[in-house]
């Protein structure tokens, strides 16, 4: 079905929604071919047929008119289209149209291969003829989960979002895919990682950053993947509804530049889930939320009712023993506390490296940020960026770092730097973890550190003002006072003194001091207030 010479690219064309304006489509395909030359393919995700446009397709059927391109569409998404698809599975339903079927994976004799997934997800697990059950999505996985020659696939398209798709990715404006993609497509697209994935029915037109199949420092790297999800054909907006790309099949690519990574690529967005969830994962994936209450900043539960009844939570996780930085423990020095969100707090580090050393804690009891909630993580990177916008009105950049390592509780230490000392400070670190025998890593700028990193295992990273990141994996004795030390060096703050946060304690009244003066300087930062 697909032809092509060994390493010669493919050119492909992919559409959305075409919704019967099959004139509109096929002339535009028409003039850019008569521009540029013939295209090999048209592929089209969506909804090909819409409704009231069995006459203008009869046109087609009886050869009054011409389909200009081979094009390969997907099944129905509604019932009321479902008379259009006459025929077996793969199938020709006019001239040059070929409806490709329920699910599928094959290869054309160019080496390209095209996996597809037609309809949506069936809310109940139910088959019908335009819904998809994860029973399909497992018939596509199963085959190649523990093939271990098994790369991925060229081209995956669906008619359906994938959920999550845009996290860690570029901005997708006013549109949030948990409320219409499909937890069951994102597993698909987890497993099968195709180079390019397309798909429609949102009339939306989005070209996600390139993200990653691989992960970093853990694993070899592979081919990145390119989501592109298309708008309408003839769509008020003028939005996108046309993909033009050349493709070489990855059976006949170098391995290396195969796997060659762009520099925009991101973290892959989808994690592993079961896709027949157990009651218990559910309940534990439902997201919780703390609050605590001070004097200046009283919060409430967003779960509270108006008869301040509260809905039944998941608690959060239980410490081994007293843990001094859960915000509802005695042990809490409460006087350190100067911003408090509904997922984490702020507070002054006690023995700071420089006056305005501050921390920021989850308020309930998370060992590491690898094992932080994505509600916690969220508002952990909101601190970050009202404390950047904070110290850089006062002339200073800010590093954060993390030892997981003989710890607790998760603490994010936030320490600000002249703005002139940034250039020293990735080789400061490097240096240090040079003389120390430790093999300090740079990872990608739109890395995770949950996809490098897995639960229980002791690390140590940085993240610098420059968007570089540094790692290192605790495998043996690690120098506690690690990250202090580099920053406290003679090219960064030059106070070696103050390295041991022993030698640097105040009385409890400079303490509220001291905090109460960061407080009011974060007060114009601060989101919660």
């Amino acid at each position: 079905m697909i032809c092509g010479m060994a390493n010669k690219p493919l050119r492909i064309l992919v559409s959305g929604d075409v919704e019967g304006n099959f004139d509109q489509l096929y002339s535009r395909i028409s003039s850019i071919q008569k521009k540029s030359g013939a295209f090999d393919l048209l592929l089209c995700v969506g909804d090909f047929f819409g409704n009231n446009c069995n006459e203008g397709w009869q046109e087609y059927v009886s050869g009054s008119k011409k389909v200009p391109i081979p094009t390969l569409i997907l099944g129905p998404n509604k019932l009321e289209h479902f008379s259009y698809y006459k025929g077996s599975e793969g199938s020709d339903l006019c001239n040059n149209v070929t409806y490709l079927g329920t699910q599928g994976n094959f290869t054309g004799s160019s080496g390209l291969q095209l996996a597809y997934l037609s309809g949506v997800e069936s809310p109940e697990n139910k088959i019908d003829k335009c819904h998809f059950t994860t029973d399909a999505v497992k018939a596509l996985i199963d085959p190649i989960k523990d093939d271990i020659k098994f790369k991925g696939v060229d081209i995956l398209i669906t008619s359906q979002w994938p959920k999550d798709v845009e996290k860690y990715g570029n901005t997708l404006e006013d549109f949030d895919t948990s409320a219409c993609g499909s937890e069951a497509l994102a597993q698909l697209a987890l497993h099968l990682r195709p180079r390019y994935y397309f798909c429609g029915l949102e009339d939306i037109h989005y070209e996600r950053n390139p993200y990653r199949n691989h992960k970093v420092l853990a694993e070899k790297e592979k081919h990145v993947t390119r989501f592109i999800a298309l708008a309408k054909v003839g769509n008020r907006k003028k939005k996108k509804y046309l993909y033009a790309f050349n493709i070489v099949p990855m059976s006949n690519l170098d391995p290396v530049e195969l796997a060659s990574q762009p520099p925009d690529v991101t973290e892959c967005p989808f994690k592993l889930v079961s896709l027949t969830p157990t009651q218990q994962q559910a309940e534990e994936d439902k997201p919780a939320q703390f609050f605590y209450d001070m004097k200046s900043q009283k919060r409430k539960s967003q779960n509270e009712g108006n008869n301040g009844d509260q809905k039944r939570k998941r608690p959060p996780p239980q410490p081994t023993g007293p843990c001094w930085f859960c915000l509802g423990s005695p042990q809490v020095e409460k006087h350190l506390v100067v911003s408090v969100g509904e997922q984490t707090y702020l507070a002054l580090a006690k023995g700071g490296l420089v006056p305005d050393h501050v921390l920021i804690l989850p308020i309930g009891h998370y060992q590491s940020t690898v094992m932080a909630s994505s509600e916690v993580i969220e508002e952990l990177d909101k601190y970050k960026n009202a404390l950047k916008k904070c110290f850089k009105k006062q002339g200073k950049a800010v590093v954060f770092f993390e030892r997981n390592y003989k710890t607790q509780h998760l603490q994010i230490q936030v320490v600000p730097v002249p703005a002139e000392s940034v250039p020293e400070l990735k080789e400061s670190f490097l240096q240090e973890a040079e003389s120390e025998s430790l093999e300090l890593s740079e990872i990608p700028l739109h890395s995770d550190i949950k996809q490098i990193i897995s639960v229980g295992v002791p690390y140590f990273y940085v993240e610098l003002p420059t968007g570089e990141k540094l790692l290192h994996r605790i495998s043996k004795q690690f120098p506690l006072q690690f990250g202090r030390s580099v920053l406290a060096g003679p090219a960064i703050l030059n106070m070696p003194e103050r390295v041991d946060w022993k030698a640097c304690s105040m009385s409890q009244e400079q303490e509220k001091e001291t905090a109460k003066e960061f407080k009011d300087t974060f007060k114009p930062f601060d989101f919660n207030l």
